[in-house]
């Protein structure tokens, strides 16, 4: 099946406006389509300016009609997806004192089940939050999270209902099952509840977005009375709460993407001051952890040029910098990403070589062992649990072949106890598939891994298409794991691969630091070294490969359509990040100062101006032949505004120089997140994936390879 333009496409109309920075000049054609009330429209959809409104409704009714052809493709992959899913699922329950918390989803429905039953038994369950009944009537609707008090007794749960990501926290008794009167609007997730469970702590999203203040909430009282704790005064930082795992300690907590400080306040007296640790230091980050029998801290830090970070120790009474003893030396090129600290063992989680894995200390004498795994290419996550005097914790392994795998593991006794095994309700036979990881040699001699998966039987030949993601940006590593809804493309003949190129820390911290600021090119050049790699080994072949990314991964996207469109089939540009250089000049946006740090300063810095304006996908958009493209946003982002994706489309329309397909999409009832629903999410990954289909000519249903599809019913 191919896909067809439908006629006429929308043209936004050209509006010229100028700005200059040092002393360049640089006119937007289409800056109008930027809502001068977009604060307002973030809080209510409806109150966006009608000439707008009207071009995106007409981009999304050009895209509905070109993507029509693709209705029954759509919904067979739909089926597929949602054959995979157990739809009755659970979570392994999380135990906390007498108590043991879980989610899990009734068939058929959209949103979990956030539930608690006895320690030690398999009923008695008690429903703490059903948002289901909380999503009726919404067009969208998305939970935060659920914090229960130590108490036990009561529930901290936030919802955004616009997608806009202000939240609102209500407190629900659990035993009756209703909500008290106490309504905390405008927050960010996460909160922190004192030892007694009488008062939390929040975070404030200011109008600009920005979590820059810390207020305490007393239960039974009104939020017009909360008190406030702490207030950042640098609009770079952001501002957010947590507890040590021992329970001690509520930790407020600063931070950039370099930098981070951290306040402390006794769980047990939560009306203290809150007490520095040590004064933030440009570059510098550290976040703690409270080794509560010997009265000390353990930091996981990167300073003294640690550049894979180290772990150190401080006394509990004097924790600032100077009392800073090393504990877990610097190792380089073995990247420690999370620690926990539990009453007899210290456990952190480590990447080396590309390859994630668990490093387990025994306190008392120092012993270490580690968990780690054989395959090429997978994904190994920890979890903390609720509990502090423990010797059990809590991972989760899968690879791209492998569904995940929960394990409890016994710190002491090193035995690992499997809980829970990924159903694949459809059915699903690992040994149908290979995962590899492969490497790609960059255009400065940089080995790129590259994992991927693809059918056993797969002829690897050159004709594969293939559906290349990546990131790329932030520090954000993207894992090998194992995902239900690639294999409907591998089914179908596709490779599916994730290119870990510079600017996530896949390789440690320094291939963070390769791949932003000045070095921000070497991201896109290795995403291209990835694709050019798989089609020099036959994977796939250059014109056959559908690049997809979304937000950073967006920006990506936009970047190598400019600079090797002729390399890629298809662009899919999930919600992207593609008007870098108008946003980044624009310090009234939410996410801008805390961005500086990632691609530099262009209202200060002439360097970093003419950096960001080299390779900022909507500035770089010019008369050639592009790829088929389909970007999406959403109407309530405050991460990627609207008007990034509509302002691109607009561009390329202007200027693409072949017949290819160029289509946009807005959800007018979603942000950052897309649709809010475990199923409609899905629907929205059946249509991209329709697209990647489509324009490889690969959108004939009956060449899946995949087991026989099952109905919501059970029925083949």
């Amino acid at each position: 099946m191919k896909l067809t333009p439908p006629g006429v496409a929308p043209r936004a109309e050209k509006r010229p406006v100028t700005d200059e920075h040092h002393g360049i000049s640089r006119i937007d054609n289409y800056a109008w389509l930027r809502d001068e009330n977009w604060r307002d429209v973030m809080r209510d959809p409806n109150v966006l300016d009608g000439q707008i409104r009207a071009y995106l409704e007409a981009e999304n009714s050009y895209t509905e009609e070109a993507l029509k052809p693709l209705a029954g493709l759509r919904e067979t992959l739909f089926k597929e997806m949602k054959g995979r899913i157990k739809e009755d699922d659970s979570s392994v329950p999380l135990p906390d004192g007498p108590f043991a918390y879980y989610t899990r989803f009734v068939e058929g429905a959209q949103h979990p089940l956030f539930c608690r039953r006895p320690r030690h038994s398999e009923t008695g369950e008690q429903i703490v939050l059903d948002a289901n009944k909380e999503a009726e009537g919404e067009a969208y609707f998305r939970v935060g999270d659920v914090d229960h008090a130590p108490t036990h007794r009561l529930a901290a749960w936030s919802a955004d209902r616009k997608g806009s990501e202000y939240f609102t926290v209500r407190l629900r008794d659990i035993e009756t099952g209703k909500d008290l009167d106490d309504e905390v609007p405008d927050t960010s997730p996460g909160i922190a509840w004192d030892a007694k469970g009488e008062s939390f702590l929040y975070t404030q999203v200011d109008d600009e977005h920005r979590p820059l203040k810390v207020f305490r909430h007393v239960v039974g009282t009104p939020a017009s009375e909360d008190k406030l704790i702490y207030t950042e005064q640098d609009e770079g930082f952001f501002v957010g709460v947590g507890k040590t795992q021992s329970g001690k300690w509520i930790v407020i907590s600063s931070h950039d993407h370099q930098t981070s400080e951290i306040h402390l306040i006794p769980a047990d007296a939560p009306e203290t001051p809150p007490k520095l640790v040590a004064p933030r230091e440009d570059g510098v980050e550290y976040d703690l952890e409270h080794d509560a029998p010997r009265n000390r801290f353990l930091i996981l830090t990167n300073a003294d040029g640690a550049e894979d970070f180290k772990i150190v120790e401080a006394p509990e009474d004097m924790p600032g910098r100077e009392n800073w003893h090393e504990y877990i030396p610097h190792r380089p090129g073995t990247l420690i990403l999370n620690h926990v600290a539990y009453r007899d063992h210290y456990v952190r989680l480590e990447r080396k070589d590309g390859l994630p894995r668990i490093a387990v200390r025994r306190i008392a004498d120092g012993k270490e062992h580690e968990i780690g795994f054989d395959e090429e290419a997978y994904d190994l996550n920890m979890g903390s649990g609720y509990e502090y005097e423990t010797t059990v914790m809590r991972f989760a392994y899968s690879s791209m072949t492998t569904p995940a795998e929960v394990y409890d593991y016994d710190l002491e006794t090193r035995t690992r106890t499997l809980r829970k095994r990924q159903e694949v309700p459809s059915g699903h036979n690992p040994a149908d598939y290979v995962t590899r990881r492969i490497f790609a040699t960059a255009s400065d001699g940089e080995q790129v891994p590259v994992s991927l998966v693809h059918r056993r039987d797969l002829v690897l030949d050159g004709s594969a298409p293939c559906l290349l993601y990546g990131y790329g940006s932030y520090g954000i590593s993207i894992p090998a794991s194992f995902s239900t809804t690639c294999l409907s493309l591998a089914d179908r003949g596709f490779v599916y691969a994730i290119a870990h190129i510079r600017g996530g820390k896949e390789k440690g911290y320094r291939w963070y630091s390769d791949g932003k600021l000045l070095k921000k090119k070497n991201t896109f050049t290795d995403f291209i070294a990835a694709g050019e790699h798989l089609a020099k080994e036959g994977f796939t072949s250059r014109g056959n490969i559908v690049a997809h990314g979304g937000s950073a991964g967006g920006m990506l996207m936009g970047a190598v359509a400019n600079m090797a469109p002729g390399l890629f089939k298809g662009i899919l540009a999930e919600v992207p990040f593609v008007d870098v250089l108008a946003t980044i000049l624009d310090a009234s946006l939410p996410l801008t100062p805390p961005e500086w740090n990632e691609w530099g300063n262009p209202i200060e810095s002439r360097v970093a101006y003419e950096n960001i304006a080299s390779y900022s996908p909507y500035d770089n958009v010019r008369e050639q032949a592009y790829p088929h493209i389909f970007a999406l946003g959403g109407l309530t982002d405050p991460r990627v505004t609207y008007w990034e994706p509509a302002k691109w489309v607009a561009k390329l329309r202007e200027c693409r120089t072949n017949d290819g397909i160029t289509l946009l999409h807005i959800n007018m009832d979603a942000g950052h997140g897309g649709a809010s629903g475990r199923f409609e999410r899905l629907r929205e990954v059946a249509r991209v994936y329709a697209f990647a289909l489509a324009v490889t000519e690969k959108a004939d249903p009956q060449k899946a390879r995949a087991a026989p599809i099952v109905d919501g019913q059970g029925r083949y």
